[in-house]
């Protein structure tokens, strides 16, 4: 049996108590699924059209202005034409003018993030034209006052140029709509709605605890010793998926069957996200309620997603889950760490030995002090520590003054021992 080093940490210092968030607000995305008539997909359908169509010749008269006259059109610039777009072409009455003007206004972040990643010598991307079907939704910026009004208690929204469309509201709104986004997945149609919502903290809590991530054959170890199993969606499902791409590959492309067949394919990939999103979001909302402090080490994702373990990593979908678990953690009045990783693995949480082992060993026992340890929950162990001991460690406080960490805790170190 694995004897597991089981830290009880002191209470944490008053300067690292929680404080709820007063007087001030955030936003919140409500997502729900709509049902529309066959004339109201023929109608979403042209409106995703049209505002394709715009999205592309904006980017066009950009590109041509600066390789002919090396001048830059500005998005206030480009907006002044739609009046004159909707006069001409009167398709485009059909649209809200608010949308219009958020279809410039995507051409315009475009080419931002684009000067932004040449300035920071990343790989830059110029900005591409959609061709048909990779322009999925269109935005009302101003959904609370504009454009859209929720009817019969919710049962329904009505839509500018599409009428009102059957809604399922399977959990209430909350606070005060935003903006409204109405997107296609496959197909089937959804409306996302941002809403500025009030804080609802949770009652305070010293809990803490450090957390572990991996891959096979668990997704996250705590320092406590609970270990939650990896659902590992994706291979699981790699023969169906296989099966289907086979049968993609031999259809002429273009064909009905063809079509069919690539619909299939992306639903069960939209499946696949729904089920890994709905895990991230259970789990982070446990953690959440159950400790006040969380800490997990602070990962280069990316770098990652280009080794040899690339594959139960995307899987996994470590980057998501920790982006859940940072906003769960906010809007409750939790606290989320992030710490560098290295040496987690290694080192011995009771005396702080040192010694890399491969990853095929997951129970040692440390050569120095003779504790018997699990691999993941001596890491999750060292990733809680080191918020606390770490002596380069400077957390801020709330009232933005830096608390600066001792070496390791000697109550967290009788804790270890006294096993």
């Amino acid at each position: 049996m694995v004897q597991r080093c089981m830290p009880t940490l002191d209470p944490a210092p008053p300067e690292w108590k929680v404080m709820h968030i007063q007087n001030s607000t955030y936003k919140k995305a409500f997502k729900y699924r709509l049902y529309p008539t066959k004339p109201q997909r023929r109608d979403l359908e042209k409106v995703l059209s049209l505002c394709r169509q715009l999205y592309n010749a904006a980017l066009q008269e950009r590109r041509d202005a600066y390789r002919k006259a090396q001048k830059s059109i500005s998005a206030h610039e480009q907006m002044g034409y739609l009046p004159q777009i909707r006069t001409e072409l009167p398709g485009y009455k059909l649209v809200h003018s608010q949308v219009l003007q958020d279809v410039i206004k995507r051409v315009d972040r475009a080419f931002q993030g684009f000067f932004r990643r040449v300035k920071e010598g990343q790989r830059a991307g110029y900005p591409r034209f959609k061709g048909k079907g990779r322009y999925d939704s269109f935005t009302f910026p101003q959904a609370g006052t504009t454009g859209v009004k929720l009817q019969e208690g919710g049962k329904r929204v009505l839509l500018y140029g599409i009428g009102s469309v059957k809604l399922k509201l399977h959990r209430p709104l909350e606070g005060r709509i935003k903006t409204a986004t109405v997107k296609r997945e496959g197909d089937d149609w959804y409306i996302i709605f941002v809403c500025e919502v009030d804080p609802k903290p949770l009652p305070p809590n010293d809990n803490q605890v450090g957390i572990d991530l991996g891959t096979n054959p668990y997704f996250l170890v705590t320092s406590e010793g609970e270990m939650v199993e990896a659902p590992r969606y994706y291979q699981k499902t790699q023969e169906k998926l296989a099966k289907i791409q086979r049968e993609l590959s031999r259809k002429k492309r273009g064909s009905n069957r063809y079509k069919k067949a690539r619909e299939q394919l992306a639903k069960l990939h939209r499946k696949i996200a729904n089920q890994r999103k709905d895990f991230h979001h259970k789990l982070a909302r446990k953690l959440v309620n159950r400790y006040g402090t969380i800490v997990h080490e602070d990962l280069n994702i990316n770098g990652l997603s280009r080794s040899p373990l690339a594959k139960g990593l995307l899987d996994a979908g470590w980057a998501q889950f920790l982006q859940i678990l940072a906003y769960k953690a906010a809007e409750a009045g939790r606290r989320v760490i992030k710490v560098d990783p290295k040496y987690t693995s290694q080192d011995c949480p009771v005396c702080g030995h040192r010694e890399k082992r491969p990853l095929w060993v997951r129970e040692f026992t440390c050569p120095s002090c003779g504790a018997l340890l699990h691999r993941d929950v001596a890491a999750a162990v060292n990733i809680l520590a080191k918020a606390w001991v770490s002596r380069k460690a400077t957390l801020p406080g709330p009232s933005g003054t830096g608390l600066s960490l001792s070496p390791r805790s000697p109550a967290l170190q009788d804790s270890l021992t006294a096993d």
